[in-house]
């Protein structure tokens, strides 16, 4: 693999490519936080349970997860640009195939398979762009682009709901599509500083020539890093309990005693809170507040699991306000600060592979967290054991960051040589994080 040594401009175009992320992980999260206003409509249409209609989201953020690395490998080929604008379309051509659904099996090969694929080709390799093109804003930068998603979080919904009222699911869809080809435009922002992360693919034409090309592509190397593999754990532990209020917030709001417009207002002070804290921990962190990024996100991670553990406090809508909106904040800050401290454990160089391969072993958590907290609600009778459960996840996510390499100390280097046949992208950051 070859990267040439590139110094990030720090501004200039970077922040277009900050407006392109932002941009798309809004198009991205946006549309997936949202998509649950076509449920009803979808659930009276095709007569089908709301478990089957369900999956029809879950579908695609399975497929946005685990194909990822694919995303990265194929940017890391033929570049960031092409990669996300053809992610675009397909997300586009997605929604708009799930138009002219008969049949819920079309919604979950559409929405899930499809849009779900152009999902994955859009965000890994944004919020690498977004990364490449700072170092000194580094946080801040990608706690910018990611706001996209607290805010369209926001406007989303209201506005999802106008479109099905007034158009109907097949008409709200097609409009969709075509706000989502917006991802297509954003992407063409995405100029690289040079050919970031491109392979020189040995062409061989024996098998050991093709393991080593797909191995090289994939990022495969870094299953056998060990600080990788320990980073990638603490955020299987993360996000077990990370989106369970997402799920479960306004369930626990109603049972206590909050209307349906009160709950849904917990949840929105909860988003406009996250909004904050994404940008926040952005800029605090790049004021170097803490000696290097880890020691920031360990902070944000404990502050996340203790606020989840204080969830269950919440007995009326007055208190549920400001637990939903410390919750949100510090949920928020802990974002930017996974993908900029991955930095730190695998250098510039490996960032695309990286991205992709923490997203798609990170889902783990992901799909066992809510399932695992409806359970207990189901076994307990209300969702206290739910809320100080996923805190616990985030709590001990945080103590296992206190293992990585070199965490204790402020040097940027470690005094062992490192002994690997990983290139060496960016050796002194490589260096802090190797065994």
């Amino acid at each position: 693999m070859k990267t040439p040594d590139v110094m990030a401009p720090d501004g200039g175009w970077g922040w277009m490519v900050v407006l392109a992320g932002f941009v798309q992980t809004a198009l991205v999260f946006g549309v997936i936080r949202s998509f649950g206003v076509f449920f009803v409509e979808f659930v009276a249409y095709f007569g089908e349970t709301s478990s089957g209609v369900s999956w029809v989201v879950s579908v695609g953020v399975a497929t946005l997860q685990f194909a990822s690395p694919m995303g990265s490998a194929l940017s890391a080929r033929f570049g960031v640009r092409l990669v996300v604008m053809t992610g675009g379309s397909l997300a586009s051509l997605g929604l708009l195939l799930a138009s002219f659904s008969t049949s819920l099996t079309h919604l979950y090969l559409s929405v899930g398979l499809v849009a779900g694929l152009g999902w994955a080709l859009v965000f890994s390799p944004s919020i690498a762009a977004v990364s490449c093109y700072f170092n000194k804003h580094r946080s801040l930068a990608t706690g910018l682009a990611v706001s996209g998603a607290g805010i369209s979080s926001l406007a989303f919904s209201p506005l999802f709901q106008y479109l099905l009222d007034v158009y109907g699911w097949r008409g709200a869809l097609i409009l969709l599509s075509g706000m989502s080809l917006n991802l297509v435009a954003s992407g063409a922002l995405l100029r690289p500083l040079v050919l970031e992360g491109e392979l020189d693919v040995p062409e061989k034409s024996s098998d050991a020539g093709c393991s080593e090309t797909l191995s090289s592509l994939f990022s495969l190397e870094l299953l056998r890093h060990g600080p990788f593999m320990r980073y990638v754990l603490v955020f299987v532990l993360v996000d077990t309990g990370y989106f369970v209020p997402y799920a479960h917030l306004v369930a626990h709001a109603r049972e206590n005693g909050c209307d349906e417009y009160q709950a849904a207002f917990v949840m929105s002070a909860a988003a406009v809170s996250d909004i904050f804290g994404r940008v926040l921990a952005g800029w605090i962190a790049d004021a170097k507040v803490f000696a290097r990024l880890v020691h920031s996100l360990t902070l944000w991670t404990l502050l996340t699991g203790l606020s989840l553990t204080l969830l269950p406090l919440g007995h009326s809508f007055s208190s549920l306000v400001p637990l939903g909106v410390g919750y949100g904040f510090f949920a928020g800050a802990l974002v930017p600060l996974q993908f900029t401290t991955l930095v730190e454990i695998v250098g510039t160089g490996y960032l695309l592979g990286a991205i992709g391969l923490m997203h798609m072993l990170e889902s783990i958590g992901a799909l066992l967290g809510a399932p695992l907290s409806g359970w207990l609600r189901d076994m307990t009778g209300d969702y206290t054991a739910s809320f100080v459960a996923s805190g616990v996840f985030l709590l001990a996510g945080a103590l296992l960051l206190l293992t990585l390499p070199n965490y204790f100390s402020h040097s940027k280097l470690l005094e062992t040589r490192r002994k690997t046949t990983m290139p060496a992208l960016d050796p002194e950051v490589y260096e802090l994080t190797q065994d």
